[in-house]
Order: C-alpha cells, then sequence, then structure tokens
C-alpha cells in the first residue's frame, strides 16, 4: 500500500510517499530530485523495507516560497524534515548524486537521523585537483541557461555523465522545462561548490559507505567517491552500472544496495 502526505518545511511543502513494511529506508535523489526516480527500485525494496521517497523542493510536486540560491544543507534540513514526518530515525538512507551529498550533510549535521548511509556517486568536486575547472563549467551551464540556451546547459551537463549524453538530434524538446530550469539557476553551482564536512563524518556514528558504478569509471563523479572513502578511512566500493543505475539498471543495483545495507 502507498501512503502520500505533505510534509511542511522552512518556506514550502514537500511530496512524501511511503510504501512497504519493515525497517526504515530514505531514497534522497539526485538530478531533478522527483520521488519517481525510484519507483522501480522501490517495488524491489518493499518487500522488507518501509521506503520512503519525496520530491525536493521545489520540484514536481513540492513547494517552495523561497528566492536565491538553494544550499546543500538546507536541502538536508528537508530530508530530516521528511525523516521527522514519517516517525523519525534512525533510519537507512540512499542517496544518488546531489542526494549523496545531501545525504553526507544530513549525517554530519543531524547525528541520529541515519543508521546507514549509501552514498552513491556524490558530486563532491571540491575533493578534486581540478576542482576550479569543474565548478567554472558548472557555471558555463548556469550561463547558458540564464541566456536562454536550456538545451544547450542540458546537453553540456549531460555528455559528463557516465551513461546520460543523448544522440545528436536536429531538434528535442526538454521535457520539465522549470525543473531544469530551477536547477541550472538556483542548485548546480551550490551541489558542486559543496564539500562535505569530513570532520563530522568522522565522528559519525553512522555507517557510510561510498560506492560508485564500475560504468562510471574515467567519469567526474566517480573520483570523489573514492577519495571521500580515503579521506574517511572507510573501505570505498564498485557497484553495477553507471551515474544512472538506480534508473536503469534496478535490479542489479537494487541487489548490491540490500548487499550494503544487511551488512
Amino acid at each position: 500500500m502507498i501512503s502520500e502526505s505533505r510534509c511542511p518545511v522552512e518556506d514550502g511543502e514537500l511530496y512524501v510517499r511511503s510504501t512497504g513494511e519493515g525497517p526504515l529506508l530514505l531514497l534522497i535523489a539526485g538530478g531533478l530530485g522527483s520521488a519517481d526516480t525510484f519507483r522501480a527500485m522501490t517495488k524491489l525494496l518493499a518487500d522488507d523495507h518501509t521506503v520512503v521517497t519525496y520530491d525536493r523542493r521545489g520540484h514536481f510536486r513540492s513547494t517552495d516560497t523561497s528566492t536565491g540560491p538553494v544550499s546543500v544543507p538546507k536541502q538536508a534540513d528537508d530530508a530530516h524534515a521528511v525523516l521527522q514526518h514519517v516517525g523519525g530515525g534512525p533510519a537507512s538512507v540512499f542517496g544518488t548524486s546531489a542526494g549523496a551529498l545531501i545525504g553526507l550533510d544530513l549525517v554530519a549535521r543531524y547525528p541520529d537521523a541515519a543508521s546507514v548511509l549509501v552514498a552513491h556517486e556524490p558530486p563532491a568536486v571540491q575533493l578534486l585537483p581540478d576542482a576550479l575547472g569543474w565548478l567554472d563549467e558548472a557555471n558555463a551551464q548556469v550561463r547558458l541557461a540564464q541566456a536562454g540556451d536550456l538545451m544547450g546547459a542540458f546537453k553540456r551537463f549531460t555528455d559528463g555523465i557516465a551513461g546520460a549524453a543523448l544522440p545528436e538530434l536536429r531538434a528535442i524538446r526538454l521535457p520539465n522545462e522549470d525543473d531544469w530550469k530551477r536547477l541550472f539557476g538556483r542548485e548546480l553551482a551550490e551541489i558542486l561548490d559543496y564539500l562535505p564536512d569530513l570532520r563530522a563524518l568522522r565522528r559519525a556514528r553512522t555507517e557510510i559507505f561510498p560506492v560508485a558504478g564500475v560504468g562510471s569509471r574515467g567519469h567526474y563523479h566517480y573520483q570523489p567517491a573514492k577519495i571521500l572513502a580515503l579521506e574517511l578511512g572507510l573501505p570505498f566500493t564498485e557497484v553495477p552500472g553507471a551515474h544512472l543505475a538506480p534508473q536503469r539498471n534496478p535490479a542489479q543495483f537494487t541487489e548490491a544496495l540490500r548487499d550494503l545495507l544487511d551488512g
């Protein structure tokens, strides 16, 4: 049975969906932040977990009346509010891409929120030696979107992601345009500028698994997970698929995720 509800947060409300029975598992989406990202995974996990997903603030069915940049800590506050809304923690947490950064900030600032965090390919480019180059690239995408070339910004964004690039097409309509405008205009620079609080994460009681997909080797979003594991003195784990594996390879990916959650 699927339960849908609204979670009040500062400057808005979040659409929350819960299903299944068993230990609480919160899934935090990257990209445009849609709960629907995890539809296939949720069906597989709901047999033995209470799976909670939500639309990130301002995206799809969630609202946001604030203006200006949306920081990673702000979004981690939202994730914490969702956990409180569904009964509190500690919960198992899985975050992918930007959702992994949100999960890391959640663990750093709310030490009792999560018992386990699986951080899949967090784009923590501030950990990379060429961080300035990636920040410059993000700013270039933002400028393209602000100049009205949303498709150009989108193509540059997806070109850097393993398994996400589009074939060359003369014309294509970009779905969910308002959500992409929000990502480029208010979120992307904040996401890539975010540096995880390594000191707080080292002190955390949460069991943290930095992971990246075997299909993402050689791409910028693979390396931060390895560096994060090294900085925290934790093992690094490769999982099936590439950056979009939670959507494109849900069966294989869920099996690997369950292995980590089950210890």
